[in-house]
């Protein structure tokens, strides 16, 4: 257990960090199993109206470390560690960040153009987009990987059985962050397995695909709100 640890040592970092999290929401809202909505507001859940129109876009990173119960953060953990870890495999350090941290932010816009009242959190734009890049470096290398491609349609039907039942089961997850992570993920992936210096290339492209869309989100919210 020890050597996978060490072997993939980011996945089990970033899981660790959302069940620490996931600890302290739960000392705030005094329950394991379901977490306060309020205090997930609190702790920097996305809203639109505090993210948006006042200006709190921190809140579209801490959002991808909030879960709302039990049932949440297990099916997401357990999502990242199937596909984690082959990502770790396949892309150096700096890939696996940009594409985890990309996905999850330009996700969490999707989720705050698509729902601008409601409440978003959870880490799931994040690792679709982590699982998107494994789809784009597969397409990428089809000719020389196809024996693995048994064991990825495999996860992927698990993860999105997962996530269906995440989808009915939890009111805060939104749908739209899945599509927008797994978009940028996959963009992500066959970039970087092309060749890992087009992370400067990708990661400006996201980032002023960042700017743009935080740019346009308060005069949207101005013609849907009042």
């Amino acid at each position: 257990m020890l050597q996978d640890i060490l072997r993939y040592r980011l996945t089990y970092g970033i899981i660790m960090l959302n069940v620490l999290v996931y600890f302290i929401s739960a000392f705030y809202s005094r329950s394991i199993a379901e977490m306060n909505l309020q205090v997930l507001v609190d702790l920097g859940a996305l809203y639109g109206p505090l993210t948006v129109l006042h200006g709190e876009w921190w809140r579209l990173l801490t959002a991808m470390f909030l879960h709302g119960g039990m049932t949440h953060i297990l099916m997401n953990m357990f999502s990242l560690y199937l596909i984690g870890r082959g990502a770790e495999m396949y892309f150096d350090t700096k890939s696996y960040i940009s594409i985890y941290l990309f996905s999850g932010l330009l996700g969490g816009l999707a989720s705050l153009y698509i729902h601008p009242e409601s409440v978003g959190i959870g880490a799931s734009g994040a690792i679709f987009g982590v699982f998107g890049a494994l789809a784009g470096f597969f397409l990428a290398h089809k000719d020389k990987i196809a024996t693995h491609s048994k064991a990825f349609m495999k996860d992927f039907a698990i993860i999105i059985g997962l996530n269906l039942v995440i989808g009915f089961s939890i009111e805060s997850v939104d749908v739209s962050a899945h599509i927008g992570g797994l978009v940028v993920g996959f963009i992500g992936g066959y970039m970087l397995s092309q060749n890992p210096k087009f992370i400067v290339l990708y990661s400006s492209a996201m980032l002023l695909l960042s700017v743009a869309i935080a740019y346009y989100l308060p005069s949207q919210y101005a013609q849907m709100l009042f």
